[in-house]
C-alpha cells in the first residue's frame, strides 16, 4: 500500500515532496501576515464549516476529475493491484494533496482574521476531511449521482442549521465513517478516466469554427461552465455586501471581483496541444486571440451587467457612465487575461485544481483594482 501510494504522491507532490513543504511555509506566511496586519472580520462558525466543506469537496471532486491523470492511472491500473489497497492509496494521496495544498491555504486566511476556539476549528478540520471523504465515495458511485445530490444537500443542510447542536460531531463523524465504508466496496477502475481523444484541435481558420470550439469547450467540462455560472451568483449577491460602502468606489470593485473568473483565461495553459498549434501555426495571433479575446470578454461583460441589474434592483443610481466603466474593465481584464496566456503560460502544473489556484489568477483583478483606485482618486 505504502507503494502505491507514493507512486501517486510523488506525481502531486514531487520527487522529494518538495512541494508539499513549500505550500506549508507558504500557509505559515499567509497566516502570519495578515494576523500581524491586525484585520479582523467576525466569521460565524457555520460560515467557516460550509466554507471549507464545499471547497475541499470542490477541489476534491476537480482532482478526482482530472483529465492529467488519465494517462498515469492507464499505466497504473496495468498492472495486478489489490482493490482495497489501490484506492485507499490514490483517495489518501487525492486527499492529502487537497487538504494539505488547497484546504489549508483557506483556512489560514479564515483563522488570522478572526477569533477561534479549539472546538470551532477542529469541527473546520473535520467538516473538510467529510467533504473529502464524501467527494470520494459519490465519484465512485458516480452513476448514481443523484443519490450523491441528495446526501450532499442533506450534509450542507447539517451543517446550516446544526452546527451548534451537541449531536452535530457524531453526525460528521459517522457521515465520515460511512463514506469510508461506501469506499471500501469501491474498485479502482471507478477512478480511471479514460485519456480520450484531444479536443485541442480547431478545425478550419474561419473565426466561427474558433468560438465553436470555445462553446465545445465549456461544454466537454461542466466545472468550468459551472465556475461561470457561479460567477453570475456572485454579481447578484456582491450588491447586499456593498451596501454600506460608497457607490463610486463599489462598482470598480465588483468589476475587479467579477474579473476573477480564472478557467475561461486558461484555455492555452490546461491545453498544451491547443498552444502548441497556436504558437506553430501562421497567423494564429489574428485567427484565434482576436476570438478569444472577445470570449472572455463576453464571458466578463455578461457578469458586470448582471452586477448591475442587481445594484439597481437593490440600491439604484446606475448610470451610463457605469455601463460604460462596465465596458472598458470587461474589455480591458479580458486583453490582459490573452497577454498573459500568450507571453506567460502556466507550466509545470500537476492537475488542473493547480491551474485554478495559480497565483497569475490574482494579476488582472489586482491591476484592475488599482487602476480603480486611481481613477477615483483623480
Amino acid at each position: 500500500m505504502k507503494m502505491i501510494f507514493n507512486a501517486f504522491a510523488k506525481k502531486l507532490f514531487g520527487a522529494k515532496y518538495e512541494r508539499l513543504a513549500r505550500t506549508i511555509f507558504i500557509c505559515l506566511i499567509v497566516f502570519w501576515g495578515l494576523y500581524v496586519a491586525g484585520f479582523q472580520v467576525r466569521i460565524a462558525p457555520f460560515i467557516l464549516y460550509l466554507t471549507v466543506s464545499t471547497f475541499s469537496a470542490s477541489l476534491m471532486w476537480q482532482a478526482l476529475s482530472s483529465q492529467d491523470n488519465a494517462a498515469h492511472m492507464q499505466n497504473m491500473v496495468m498492472l495486478p493491484f489489490e482493490r482495497r489497497k489501490f484506492v485507499f492509496s490514490y483517495i489518501a494521496a487525492m486527499g492529502i494533496y487537497t487538504l494539505l495544498t488547497k484546504t489549508a491555504v483557506l483556512l489560514a486566511v479564515l483563522l488570522a482574521v478572526s477569533a477561534w476556539n479549539w472546538a470551532e476549528i477542529s469541527g473546520g478540520i473535520l467538516c473538510a476531511i467529510n467533504a473529502v471523504l464524501m467527494a470520494a465515495a459519490i465519484f465512485s458511485v458516480k452513476k448514481y449521482w443523484y443519490t450523491g445530490i441528495f446526501w450532499g444537500i442533506a450534509i450542507l443542510a447539517a451543517v446550516f442549521f446544526g452546527w451548534n447542536q451537541p449531536w452535530f460531531i457524531p453526525l460528521i463523524s459517522a457521515n465520515s465513517a460511512f463514506a469510508f465504508l461506501v469506499l471500501q466496496n469501491a474498485d479502482g477502475y471507478f477512478f480511471y478516466l479514460p485519456e480520450g481523444k484531444s479536443s485541442s484541435a480547431v478545425k478550419g481558420r474561419g473565426r466561427h469554427s474558433v468560438w465553436i470550439y470555445f462553446f465545445r469547450y465549456l461544454k466537454n467540462h461542466k466545472n468550468y461552465l459551472l465556475n461561470t455560472v457561479f460567477m453570475w451568483c456572485i454579481a447578484c449577491a456582491l450588491p447586499l455586501f456593498f451596501r454600506q460602502m460608497e457607490s463610486l468606489f463599489v462598482i470598480p470593485v465588483g468589476f475587479a471581483v467579477l474579473s476573477l473568473n480564472t478557467p475561461v483565461c486558461i484555455l492555452l495553459s490546461c491545453d498544451p496541444d491547443l498552444e502548441q498549434a497556436v504558437r506553430v501555426l501562421p497567423g494564429q495571433k489574428k485567427t484565434f486571440f482576436v476570438p478569444y479575446c472577445l470570449f472572455i470578454f463576453s464571458c466578463n461583460i455578461t457578469a458586470d451587467m448582471i452586477f448591475l441589474c442587481s445594484l439597481q434592483i437593490q440600491t439604484g443610481g446606475v448610470t451610463v457612465q457605469m455601463m460604460a466603466a462596465a465596458v472598458f474593465f470587461a474589455m480591458l481584464s479580458a486583453v490582459l487575461s490573452v497577454f498573459l496566456e500568450w507571453f506567460f503560460p502556466i507550466r509545470g502544473w500537476k492537475i488542473e485544481s493547480d491551474l485554478w489556484r495559480h497565483p497569475r489568477k490574482y494579476i488582472v483583478p489586482a491591476a484592475m483594482l488599482l487602476l480603480a483606485g486611481a481613477v477615483i482618486a483623480l
